[in-house]
């Protein structure tokens, strides 16, 4: 067991991985070695920061802690300390369950951990958006606030999170100006809730502006923007995406459903023919925008027909990204408490199943339509092949497409190169360098 070791695993989503990357530079400020994820975990120590949004997410969560149990008991790390959203929400009931974890904390009094642990050398002062990045080089998640207002039926966020709270605008400035010195030239934007972006701080949607301003600083390539939501959208976001060469093409905003009674359900506060006029307006104003979407299958009130309607949706809209999954009730949420989940697991899987299905030829069709066509590449990884593997600006990392290109010079992750696309499947894109 080595001494001043500490090691951290991320779980769920980007927004967890942030909380993440600046415990790790916290801990780095006082002194001690810090390792992410590591495959044989040794040392002093490890924090686990949790995920409690579905129940997938919180048993992938349990069962590292147990892996790691299983490690602390034959004595090659120390303790198990846990943090996140699962905690958040189920301390009391994990306290009893997983006693082999010696401290415990939610999701936003972590720096207590911190606090409690002896200094290595003289503390390092760091400000609180400093991170230690685990992201690819050139790349960085850009978390611009916490917490959502919306309080959907089916989801349990605002209980973990708490209500919408902005990040200041130049606190964010600060913090991507700080990273371009690092080499970062791709910023993720992510929060629960985009589109409020700026509604508790300064009374107004400020997500155009802030974005505009991000844009007009050096060094900055690709800005790509992660879970909008629909209802009141910020719609000046458009013209900026459109103006602005470096905020990519792309948006991430989840659905859900198109039936008028399946979203009145989900308590979405949109409609089927609002949804349809703002996709079309988006389209409209930024021209090669391309659309990732997230829906449901399986929610109370949905039958074959509310079913089939979606299904025609997807049909027509042709989402160039969309995932999927089939609803789970999460205790607390106002679905769980007032809707009847009646609905046989086995046919929301095969709802699943279809609608998915249907996505893959969709995916399968606009990659083939990439064939032939250059694009700006940003490059990941040299992958076992001996190829080089990327994303262009409408690909999120870790959901979406990379394109796979060959190169008779070396490149380097974090480069940008330029790739002639010549070939395609469902999940990637493949071709050389020019």
């Amino acid at each position: 067991m080595k001494k001043g070791l500490i090691n951290v695993y991320s779980l769920g989503c980007s927004k967890n991985l942030t909380d993440s990357e600046r415990l790790m530079r916290r801990l780095e400020a006082k002194g001690y070695e810090v390792e992410f994820e590591s495959p044989e975990p040794e040392g002093e120590m490890v924090m686990v920061n949790t995920c409690g949004f579905i129940l997938d997410a919180q048993q992938e969560s349990i069962d590292t802690i147990l892996e790691l149990s299983q490690a602390k008991e034959e004595g090659r790390i120390g303790s198990i300390s846990v943090m996140g959203c699962l905690s958040e929400r189920f301390m009391n009931d994990l306290k009893e369950s997983l006693p082999e974890v010696d401290r415990w904390y939610g999701k936003f009094d972590w720096n207590a951990f911190i606090d409690e642990l002896p200094d290595l050398s003289e503390t390092e002062k760091v400000k609180d958006w400093e991170r230690s990045l685990t992201t690819p080089e050139g790349s960085a998640y850009l978390k611009i606030s916490e917490g959502c207002n919306r309080f959907c039926a089916f989801c349990a966020i605002p209980l973990i999170t708490g209500r919408h709270k902005s990040r200041p605008i130049e606190e964010i400035l600060e913090e991507v100006r700080a990273l371009t010195d690092e080499g970062v030239r791709e910023f993720n934007v992510i929060a629960q809730d985009l589109s409020s972006y700026g509604l508790d701080l300064y009374g107004r949607h400020a997500l155009a502006e802030l974005v505009d301003r991000i844009a007009d600083i050096e060094g900055v390539e690709w800005i790509r923007l992660h879970y909008a939501y629909p209802s009141d959208f910020p719609m000046d976001l458009l013209d900026v995406m459109a103006r602005r060469d470096n905020v990519c093409k792309y948006i991430d905003i989840a659905l859900q459903h198109i039936s008028d009674k399946v979203l009145s359900n989900m308590r979405r506060h949109i409609t089927k023919q609002e949804t349809l006029d703002l996709i079309a307006e988006m389209r409209r104003r930024v021209p090669g925008l391309q659309i990732r979407t997230t829906l449901m299958v399986g929610f109370p009130g949905e039958g074959e027909e509310e079913f089939e309607e979606l299904m025609e949706f997807v049909r027509d809209a042709r989402f160039e990204r969309m995932g999927a999954f089939a609803y789970s009730e999460e205790a607390g949420t106002w679905g769980e408490q007032n809707l009847d989940d009646n609905i046989p697991q086995e046919v929301k899987q095969e709802r699943l199943d279809r609608l998915m299905a249907l996505q893959q030829k969709i995916s399968d069709a606009h990659n083939r339509s990439m064939i032939g066509k250059e694009v700006k590449v940003l490059v990941e990884e040299f992958t076992e092949d001996g190829r080089y593997a990327g994303r262009t600006q409408w690909d999120s990392p870790d959901v979406d497409c990379q394109v796979i290109f060959e190169s008779e010079e070396p490149v380097e992750p974090g480069e940008f190169v330029h790739v002639k696309i010549t070939d395609s499947d469902e999940f990637d894109l493949f071709g050389t360098i020019i």
